[in-house]
């Protein structure tokens, strides 16, 4: 069994997760743990993405998803293909900083505090600055999320309230601590965990498969955490917000309407239960 299987999902992003991969090679170099790294591909290899890992990296393990199944499912092909203590979902436009030893800090950290399911590292924009990528499931911040998403709270004051309270920026990101749930661009889940509850739900096509698979860890008593001295670099650029107006992008943004169906499906899922798990966690 491998330490840590890294799992990225491709959708066209081939160059992105070649970049990705090159800064994760350089991270393990001489790392005392067995890494692997899986690449399942939801583009049926149109931008040859397999050709180019058999030649540039061929310890990557290569999956062909058979066409494009989505975020969760896609992920959970992956953490399928090869077995590991720690999962580790990352996202193609994602960078791991040099000379920081960050996938060898995350197993020690991961080894050191066996009573935590989930982490989630903290998350800069390529300039440096903060990310916020830690949230609360509580009413009314929950149903404020898309309107987030196609950026009203930087129109609205109402919506950015609500917002910053779903993102937590009433908290000091420089401290580690327990949260209710951590973005799926970077999120590591113990195997005892994953084995009790399961890997990502996929009736989510994409968007708030993260949100719920924190939310299923809680239920069962499975803290989730934010650890601030571990740090990703991370684009994110919100392709379901590139249409302006609600309207709008339901009706020309597909991405859009994807997060607005999970959304819905999350919401029905876990209707009357959204209480601040964290809050009461110690």
């Amino acid at each position: 069994m491998k330490d840590i299987n890294i799992v990225f999902v491709n959708y066209k992003r081939r160059d992105d997760i070649s970049q990705a991969i090159a800064s994760l090679f350089l991270d393990i170099q001489n790392c005392k743990y067995d890494v692997q790294i899986t690449v399942v591909d939801n583009s049926l290899n149109e931008d040859k993405i397999k050709e180019e890992f058999e030649s540039k990296f061929p310890q990557v393990n290569y999956v062909d998803a058979g066409g494009n199944v989505g975020f969760g499912k896609g992920n959970n092909l992956g953490f399928r293909n090869t077995e590991a203590r720690y999962y580790f979902a990352m996202n193609p436009d994602t960078l791991i900083p040099e000379n920081s030893r960050t996938i060898e800090r995350i197993v020690e950290f991961m080894d050191s505090h066996p009573k935590i399911a989930c982490i989630g590292p903290k998350l800069l924009h390529m300039d440096d600055t903060l990310q916020y990528t830690c949230y609360r499931f509580d009413l009314p911040s929950i149903l404020i999320k898309p309107l987030k998403q196609i950026n009203f709270d930087k129109k609205y004051k109402w919506v950015k309230k609500h917002a910053d309270k779903l993102e937590m920026k009433d908290f000091d990101h420089n401290s580690t601590r327990p949260v209710d749930w951590v973005l799926g661009a970077a999120m590591i889940v113990r195997k005892e965990v994953a084995d009790d509850i399961g890997f990502f739900d996929e009736k989510y096509f994409m968007y708030l498969e993260d949100a719920d698979w924190c939310h299923r860890m809680w239920e069962k008593n499975y803290p989730v955490y934010y650890v601030h001295d571990i740090i990703i670099k991370h684009v994110h650029t919100r392709e379901s917000a590139k249409v302006p107006g609600l309207f709008k992008a339901i009706f020309k943004n597909k991405l859009a309407r994807i997060h607005a169906n999970s959304w819905v499906k999350y919401l029905w899922k876990w209707k009357h239960n959204h209480k601040y798990y964290q809050s009461s966690f110690r």
